[in-house]
């Protein structure tokens, strides 16, 4: 199926997810709606009547039922775009919700990081996150489209009844009028596609100048002119294409605007010629100038709607998109329960890379992870470290080889409950803008309402002190974006970056009876006197649990009772701390250059 196909065929999701959402709010649209396309012709031909009875000399009893009417359609279009302004609004936020719940769940239902880690995808989530609104304004647009083609063709049968030639006239210039549009409408389309990536690259240089974590940068190399100035060159080739569309369009409307008026200025000679000969009444007259300057609006909305669904029915193809993508790795329709660990893990000849036109990050790794030990990870930047860390907590499957949990392969159990029973602190932690205690609670939700556990957690990490002391303790908000919620106008406490990384170690902590704990550079951020008592923390806390360490700072690997070097995706050394300095190789190495740095110190 074409993509331009299957765009249009998003139409009828759309309209069956919002039907679904708010159908009283959409079932009363729709009758206004119906309503709302008959007034029109329902006006202009009583009017016609009122006119036509003055004329002919009627007594007052003969207009004033027509009057009474007349007022009564006059209240009734003035009440009905109020009435379809509010069941609108009520409408696009039930289903905006709706909409914006569906795509997160369809988000959290993928597995791994392969998706998290693909541009294009992110580009195509981005678009979609756009279309919480998509599935209401559509569906709404439709049946406005369906009123005006109603309005349309009820005020050309008026005309027709009064004059066959003239409606057919009328009929023949509205077709310049679709063409116009519909061409426009595809420019618009195409200017916005094209236009996306710097319209992105724009809100990047402005989210820069203004983000926190940059602004130290930008003023120590006073970098901020220059970012500004990339930003408004930016701007300024968006604002080129912009106008030149916005060009286009006005003498492209200015003509048809004015051919509208030479139409219809030209029929109305012919029926006041017409009138004048007795061929057609006042009233007709009156019918004439309103039916014709209602078609042209009729026509010309139409158009305009045409095009806002077309732009609104591509951003909701992206959201279709996601919403059906596959699982980026395969989950076993019936997983094997996750064993409790106690036999050990086994990395089994694995191989990995990221992609089928990338390098391999690990080439025939086999090490086995017993119970109750801990292994230490050593070896440079990109040496596959972080991304055994990956695969053994299954965000990514092996390209070869195999994992196993007590004999039990990976891939035959249920990530999440694997996950249950892993506790990790990574290098590139995050830090949440939600309360202390949320921070902390986020390592396990069960303890979100448990402060015994919450306090404990803090404490194994040497941060309660610190949380404790904090405006309002655990409940202090840790960020510069929002205020507590105390009430007080003032912004929530930002930590320092070694108070950040202990409290997610105490996220950590909350799961110390975990099968697995996984310290990626727990120590990283902190300095020496605090790293060596946290060290002797983490290792109290890991003492008989099977644990997997990553530092660069080796002393803190060297109570692990395996060490495994790495050197470009494959092992080069294994041992303990003592004998690996025994054999003189890359481990020796490393360790004996960082110990002379300290000496040297």
């Amino acid at each position: 199926m074409t993509k331009s196909r299957r765009t249009v065929r998003g139409l009828a999701p759309a309209a069956t997810m919002a039907f679904r959402e708010a159908p009283a709010q959409l079932g009363l649209l729709s009758a206004i709606t119906l309503v709302g396309a008959l007034l029109p012709v329902t006006v202009t031909w009583l009017t016609k009547l009122v006119i036509d009875s003055v004329t002919a000399g009627t007594g007052i009893d003969g207009l004033l039922p027509m009057a009474i009417t007349l007022a009564v359609l006059g209240a009734l279009t003035a009440t009905l775009p109020q009435l379809t302004e509010y069941f609108s609004a009520e409408a696009q936020r039930r289903v905006s919700r709706a909409a914006k719940d569906r795509l997160y769940q369809a988000v959290n239902r993928f597995p791994g990081l392969a998706r998290f880690e693909d541009p294009q995808f992110l580009n195509q989530l981005r678009l979609a996150e756009a279309a919480d609104s998509a599935p209401a304004q559509l569906t709404i647009a439709t049946m406005q489209l369906v009123r005006n083609v109603i309005t349309a063709l009820s005020l050309f049968g008026a005309l027709f009844v009064i004059t066959p030639v003239i409606a057919g006239i009328v009929l023949v210039a509205a077709l310049p009028t679709l063409l116009a549009e519909l061409a426009l409408a595809r420019r618009r389309v195409n200017t916005t596609m094209r236009l996306s990536p710097d319209e992105r690259r724009e809100l990047f240089y402005q989210m820069l100048l203004s983000d926190e974590r940059a602004s130290k940068e930008i003023r120590l190399f006073g970098t901020g002119d220059f970012l500004r100035d990339r930003m408004m060159r930016t701007l300024s080739g968006i604002h080129a294409a912009r106008r030149a569309l916005d060009r286009r369009e006005l003498f492209v409307h200015s003509g048809l605007e004015l051919f509208a008026a030479v139409v219809a200025g030209a029929g109305l000679i012919w029926a006041i010629l017409a009138a004048g000969r007795g061929e057609l009444t006042a009233g007709d007259i009156a019918l004439f100038v309103a039916a014709v300057a209602g078609v042209q609006v009729a026509v010309g909305g139409t158009m305009a709607l045409l095009a806002q669904m077309n732009e609104q029915l591509m951003i909701f193809d992206h959201y279709t998109v996601v919403l059906g993508a596959p699982a980026e790795m395969p989950v076993a329709e019936r997983p094997v329960a996750t064993p409790e660990l106690r036999r050990g893990i086994v990395l089994d000849d694995v191989w990995f890379r990221y992609g089928d036109d990338l390098p391999w990050v690990l080439r025939g790794v086999t090490v086995t992870i017993p119970y109750g030990m801990a292994v230490g990870l050593v070896g440079k930047n990109g040496a596959g470290k972080s991304t055994i860390v990956k695969l053994l907590c299954r965000m990514y499957d092996p390209t070869k080889g195999r994992i196993t949990w007590d004999g039990v392969d990976l891939r035959e159990l249920d990530p999440a409950e694997l996950r249950k029973r892993i506790g990790a602190v990574f290098q590139d932690f995050m830090s949440y803008d939600l309360t202390a205690a949320e921070n902390i609670a986020l390592g396990d939700l069960t303890a979100l309402e448990d402060s015994d556990r919450i306090t404990a957690a803090a404490t194994q990490a040497d941060i309660h002190t610190v949380v404790e002391h904090l405006p309002n303790g655990y409940r202090t908000m840790l960020s510069r974006m929002f205020a507590d919620d105390d009430g007080s106008d003032g912004t929530g406490v930002v930590l320092s970056g070694g108070q950040w990384q202990r409290l997610a170690l105490a996220r950590a902590f909350l799961r110390a009876d975990a099968d697995l704990l996984i310290l990626d550079e727990p120590n990283a951020g902190l300095d020496p006197e605090a790293e060596s008592e946290l060290h002797g923390r983490i290792s109290a806390l890991r003492a008989g649990s099977t644990s997997v360490l990553i530092s660069h700072r080796l002393g803190t690997l060297r109570d692990a009772d395996l060490i495994v070097v790495l050197d470009d995706g494959a092992i080069t050394e294994t041992g303990t701390h003592t004998s690996l300095l025994a054999g003189g190789g890359t481990y020796a190495r490393l360790f004996t250059t960082q110990a002379r740095g300290y000496q040297s110190q």
